[in-house]
């Protein structure tokens, strides 16, 4: 609350010790109200934040700001005109068994991209809305991968992690 809303925050690097530390740390249940000023005001900075020049993405996690609740926004590529949408208390509760290839980066890990191989290409994920409502989607190609890059940011998994997962899965 000590900015406008509209002000973005400071995303955390991995190179900075304890901004790496708390990217770890898992996030909490965040009670959805549309009334909270609070929530709605960090809400806003945390969309400022990734439509920010200066750490443009396609998707944040709250702890990439540091605060480890279960908040994320992601740009829905599935949908016309590719709208950013907030969610609440994500989890993934299906996973494709058939993978995609892609190419991921992240605004806590600066300068640096890795082709993964073990992202599904669905997803059926629950989440919150702001007005408190409980909702299902299954989503697929590249949003799907954005879904499970932020929702692995709420678990303090960072997507490098998932490189030695690929390696392993190409041994002999």
């Amino acid at each position: 609350m000590n900015s406008d809303s509209l002000k973005p925050m400071r995303v955390y690097k991995i190179n900075n010790i304890n901004d790496s530390l708390l990217l770890r740390k898992k996030s909490a249940y965040i009670k959805p109200n549309s009334k909270d000023l609070v929530l709605k005001t960090f809400i806003n900075r945390l969309y400022a934040t990734v439509r920010n020049s200066s750490s443009l993405g396609v998707g944040i996690a709250a702890p990439q700001v540091g605060i480890l609740k279960n908040i994320i926004w992601v740009q829905r590529f599935d949908k016309e005109e590719f709208p950013f949408e907030v969610y609440l208390n994500p989890k993934i509760v299906s996973y494709s068994e058939k993978k995609q290839t892609v190419k991921e980066g992240c605004l806590s890990i600066p300068n640096r991209s890795e082709t993964l191989d073990s992202r599904s290409l669905s997803i059926t994920i629950d989440y919150d809305t702001m007005n408190s409502e409980h909702k299902t989607e299954t989503v697929s190609g590249f949003t799907s991968v954005i879904f499970q890059h932020e929702i692995d940011h709420l678990n303090g998994i960072l997507y490098l992690d998932h490189l030695k997962k690929d390696i392993k899965n190409t041994g002999p």
